[in-house]
């Protein structure tokens, strides 16, 4: 592809505020829009089964606008049909109004000649006829999900539902108990969006746009991530995307930006909190690594003995920079710190913040230190936090 010249040259700290701007992690938060206004500005928020101090999807709004109530954000997503779960970056929630974008790869799917999971002739029906009858149901009130308790080994209800989700002839309109709740798209997506009318040109060009919008400004590569397109994906539609192309100081790549994020100078005040290691400012490790100068590796996977900052550890975000990280528990009332990690003793004071303000938000009343990284900054931060506590 021939990048275009650029239409702006942006210093690397331009480029990060610019980022953390996009991502509503910069600038005063519009807390009348709420939850809902958060997943349309990421335009996705990714789901995860680990629930630490709460589940991903929750620290996501909790990251840009503090302690929102935890039924208050399951009601935003999916009261009233305002989102629902579909692949994007991840397994994600996706605002409704982006059904129609999704046609592409509902068309994929349903062109798959295989899966991984052979179905039983007439299940694929019998699930939609059910949930026509009786829905909206999880997969075990539609006749179980595994056929042994093997987590892989699903039912034949379980593999046809998915199929459908897939499809985009059923949908998950929440989560019960971790479990996805499946109804018709019929029934579940208002009768405006449900189309696939959009060839697949049109629904890239939107992703593509929607991803330079939430990035605010992105290589290729970050641009793709975003929605997990292929290159040669973006490729083919960015040119028409909306987005302008840049240069930024030390990228070395060609970049894109949103032409709205480049109209006026990011100020505002800066987020004090920790993230989710699902949190899409810090998706793509890579990115991460460019404007951050941050190193960041989900450990949940990762055998115990071989993990360095912990099990599920959340960086911490303050002045715009990430500087530290910490590997939270719960016990009780009390949010247990088992690692925390500082970017030298200028760090202190904000991971105490972001400690006690995610502990109220869980409501515990104390926090408790186990381990830090560098140990003679152990007793600073014990004491900020009990200077914060007071």
């Amino acid at each position: 592809m021939t990048t275009p010249r650029p239409f702006a040259e942006l210093s690397a700290d331009e480029a990060r505020r610019i980022a953390l701007r996009a991502q509503g992690l910069l600038g005063t938060p519009n807390r009348k829009a709420g939850v809902r206004g958060i997943l349309r500005h990421l335009g996705a928020v990714q789901l995860d089964t680990i629930s630490v101090l709460a589940r991903s999807h929750e620290l996501v709004p909790y990251a840009r606008l503090g302690a929102v109530g935890r039924t208050t954000v399951e009601h935003a997503y999916w009261k009233d049909t305002h989102a629902f779960e579909y692949w994007s970056h991840a397994a994600c929630i996706l605002p409704v109004e982006e059904w129609p974008h999704f046609a592409f790869r509902r068309r994929a799917y349903r062109a798959r000649p295989h899966w991984n999971h052979d179905l039983p002739d007439g299940t694929y029906d019998q699930v939609l006829k059910q949930l026509r009858a009786e829905g909206p149901l999880t997969a075990t009130e539609l006749g179980g999900a595994k056929r042994t308790s093997e987590w892989w080994d699903w039912s034949g209800t379980k593999v046809a539902v998915e199929r459908a989700l897939m499809h985009g002839e059923v949908v998950c309109v929440e989560r019960r108990g971790w479990k996805r709740v499946y109804d018709l798209a019929e029934r579940a997506i208002p009768a405006a969006l449900l189309h696939d009318e959009l060839d697949d040109t049109e629904c890239l060009r939107r992703l593509v746009r929607l991803a330079g919008r939430s990035l605010g400004v992105g290589t290729r590569a970050d641009i793709a991530d975003y929605h997990r397109l292929k290159a040669e994906q973006v490729d083919a539609v960015i040119a028409d995307s909306g987005l302008v192309p840049v240069t930024v100081e030390g990228w070395g790549k060609p970049a894109w930006a949103d032409p709205e994020a480049l109209a006026t100078p990011p100020r505002g005040r800066h987020r004090t909190t920790l993230l989710s290691p699902f949190d899409s400012l810090i998706w793509e490790r890579a990115r991460t690594e460019r404007i951050f100068g941050f190193t960041h590796r989900l450990e949940a996977y990762v055998p115990k003995p071989k993990r360095v900052h912990g099990y599920f550890a959340m960086p911490v975000l303050a002045g715009g920079r990430l500087v530290g990280r910490v590997d939270p528990a719960r016990e009780g009332r009390t949010l247990v710190a088992r690692q925390v990690t500082l970017d030298g003793a200028k760090a202190v004071p904000a991971v105490a913040q972001a400690l006690v303000e995610a502990a109220s938000w869980v409501d515990c009343t104390d926090v408790r230190v186990e381990r830090v990284d560098a140990p003679d900054l152990r007793d600073p931060l014990t004491g900020e936090l009990a200077r914060l506590l007071a």
